[in-house]
């Protein structure tokens, strides 16, 4: 049994840029044993004494009464004995290169066999919440039972925005909110065994939540430092402006080493996401001893500079 997972759009749905990703997916390799200049794709089931596969030339599972599997597929790879297939799960570019396959059937010659596997990079689009859709679609070849979705651990279940297709194959999302970010996994079954692929899922989104950290008060001759902080994917950018004036800070912290009166005044963070296009603020009211009803509840002050 193989599996993998499809990230595609809609066809409906434009996206706005692309990124390039591993393609996530399970994949059997039933390729030829070569016996002197003829290939047979499709051997006959034989009893064999000794199979081994090589990956660039290192030997990646050797099996005689045991199987030995390399540690660098170690719950990746798994050898069908009767026909010598090996099959490969969680492919990556890591993957790619020249596999050879030697077998000794009981009573017979020597079989070789080599194959070159290209593993294809996806372009995956942005997602953007509350704008894009996109579907996640599971193919197994076999005998097939059962299809399950798993989001980070726990069960899928239909919502308002995901729904599946008649033969669960397809997970549907339409449109793409904040908490579908994570890693989705379809496990397949039948009676004798399953397998799982997964994929993550990147949504962006916000800024959203933003908040100012910082003293109750801040009042001339002690050091003011605030911290600016928001929820946003992809991660967000800060810039700061005192009243109304550009400081040239562009980062999560603001710091005043001491305050003095012409320092006493309104810090406003801006945060933006640069992928979705949104950005929101916030305000400390320095020298007031309450907070603009954006602002967040605060920490206790810093110490006075001497």
């Amino acid at each position: 049994m193989c599996i993998l997972i499809h990230f595609l759009p809609p066809p409906s749905v434009p996206s706005r840029s692309v990124c390039r990703s591993e393609c996530v997916t399970t994949r059997t390799i039933d390729w030829s044993h070569r016996r002197e200049s003829e290939v047979h794709h499709n051997p006959p089931s034989t009893s064999q004494t000794f199979c081994l596969w090589t990956f660039n030339r290192v030997n990646i599972i050797t099996s005689t009464t045991v199987n030995i599997t390399n540690a660098d597929h170690k719950d990746r790879i798994s050898l069908d004995r009767t026909t010598g297939s090996l099959e490969l799960w969680n492919l990556g570019l890591r993957d790619q290169g020249e596999y050879r396959v030697s077998i000794i059937p009981d009573r017979a010659l020597e079989l070789q066999g080599a194959t070159t596997l290209d593993v294809y990079v996806s372009e995956v689009p942005t997602l953007i919440a509350g704008i894009s859709s996109t579907n996640l679609t599971c193919e197994a070849a076999g005998n097939i039972s059962s299809i399950q979705w798993i989001k980070d651990g726990l069960p899928l279940s239909p919502s308002n925005n995901i729904t599946f297709s008649s033969d669960n194959r397809t997970v549907y999302l339409s449109p793409v909110q904040d908490i579908d970010n994570g890693e989705y996994e379809c496990l397949v079954s039948n009676p004798v065994s399953n397998r799982t692929a997964s994929h993550n899922l990147t949504v962006n989104f916000g800024p959203q939540k933003i908040s100012i950290y910082g003293p109750s008060a801040a009042s001339t001759g002690y050091r003011l430092t605030l911290s600016c902080s928001a929820d946003s994917i992809a991660p967000a950018t800060f810039t700061w402006i005192f009243n109304r004036t550009e400081t040239g800070v562009n980062n999560t912290l603001y710091a005043k080493e001491r305050m003095e009166a012409l320092h006493i005044g309104n810090y406003t963070c801006t945060a933006t996401n640069n992928i979705t296009g949104l950005k929101d603020s916030v305000v400390y009211k320095a020298g007031d001893m309450t907070c603009s009803p954006l602002q967040a509840p605060l920490l206790p002050p810093f110490g006075r500079l001497l």
